[in-house]
């Protein structure tokens, strides 16, 4: 094979814990009778609240073909490479076993909001029922945080916005006084900016980018300056595509496919993160070593056609509204995708028409 796949998970193979009807027979046409895939994929997904074994085995389960913790791309693997910050200690924040995803990816000194809420529990009092029963916590440990890593999206969205806020206006030691004039504040790195994405409900729900929406403007709020992000990591990144492209080639060399891999297919359910991704991707290839990555867009998650079942042109595009991150230019060009195909087992017989390729 000349080419591979990028597959994004919700609301391309599954709805929330629901397969997609069309997933199952999209990956029959991949795999031989052994179950060894016949190109190279590569499922990069935006979630950030497992692990990558876990995924892998959710996928394997799902869709009836086994996958390999090496096939899958989680939004916050590329933090493998920030080793900088991986012996210093850093507030994490989201859901899942963050520990031991922190652990996995190289960060030493990983500290979860419920833990900083435990040593510092005063800080916590929207929740009044939640609130220490002294009027004054007297706490011989010192936190002394060096950044901020955003996972995802957690649950009390009000406890961790709190205490992020209390760690950049404290320069990393929160139960300080504020102080504002310290600017920039400690690095923050962020992973998986979607606004919304699609779970069994009927409309799309709140994702980490809503999170990240009100945690910006908290702090511009409360300092009048910009919350600023040391990096940025899942789709529609530059990095993200970056690495998946690696794991790409490293799938083709481990098979011993000597041809090189041409075009990569990116196949998602967002225009403002799977089509903008791979389209800005494709725009800044020059230095990356495949030649090609084309954006194909289902039907089956959080992209609706238009009544009449036609695509949104560039002309009626430059009027909607942008769901992207604040810190990526609106770009028309860059969310009209290559191919609109109803599900993912429609994508994959484009593809093989595309390229000729008969399994």
């Amino acid at each position: 094979p000349s080419f591979g796949f990028l597959f994004d998970i919700d609301g391309v193979l599954v709805r929330g814990k629901t397969p997609i009807p069309a997933a199952r027979k999209a990956f029959q046409k991949l795999v031989n009778s052994q179950g060894q895939f016949l190109v190279p994929v590569v499922f990069v997904t935006n979630a950030g609240n497992c692990l990558r074994q876990k995924k892998a085995d959710q996928l394997s389960h799902l869709l009836g073909v086994p996958i390999s913790q090496d096939q899958v791309m989680m939004s916050h693997s590329p933090l493998r490479m920030f080793k900088r910050y991986h012996e210093k200690c850093v507030l994490v924040s989201g859901q899942g076993p963050l520990l031991d995803i922190a652990q996995d990816l190289g960060f030493c000194q990983p500290i979860t909001i419920d833990t900083l809420r435990e040593k510092r529990p005063l800080l916590d009092a929207v929740d009044q029922d939640r609130r220490p029963n002294v009027l004054f916590h007297a706490c011989s440990v010192t936190v002394v945080l060096t950044a901020v890593v955003l996972f995802g999206e957690p649950v009390r969205w009000e406890t961790s916005l709190q205490l992020i806020i209390d760690v950049l206006l404290t320069s990393g030691y929160p139960g300080n006084p504020y102080e504002q004039e310290n600017y920039p504040h400690i690095p923050v790195l962020a992973c998986n900016m979607d606004l919304m994405w699609v779970a069994e409900a009927q409309s799309p729900r709140f994702g980490h980018g809503t999170f990240m929406v009100c945690l910006e403007n908290i702090y511009k709020k409360i300092t009048g300056r910009d919350l600023k992000y040391e990096a940025l990591m899942g789709k529609p990144s530059r990095l993200t595509y970056q690495y998946a492209e690696h794991l790409i080639r490293a799938q083709a060399l481990q098979r011993s496919w000597e041809q090189p891999i041409q075009t990569l297919y990116a196949v998602g359910d967002n225009v403002m993160t799977d089509v903008y991704g791979a389209n800005l991707w494709e725009k800044e290839l020059a230095s990356a070593a495949a030649a090609r990555c084309r954006s194909v867009l289902v039907c089956t998650g959080v992209y609706s056609p238009h009544p009449a079942a036609r695509p949104q042109r560039r002309d009626s595009a430059t009027q909607a509204v942008f769901h992207g991150h604040r810190d990526f230019t609106f770009d028309p060009g860059l969310v009209e995708p290559d191919h609109i195909v109803p599900d993912v087992d429609a994508a994959v017989d484009l593809v093989f028409q595309l390229e000729n390729f008969a399994p």
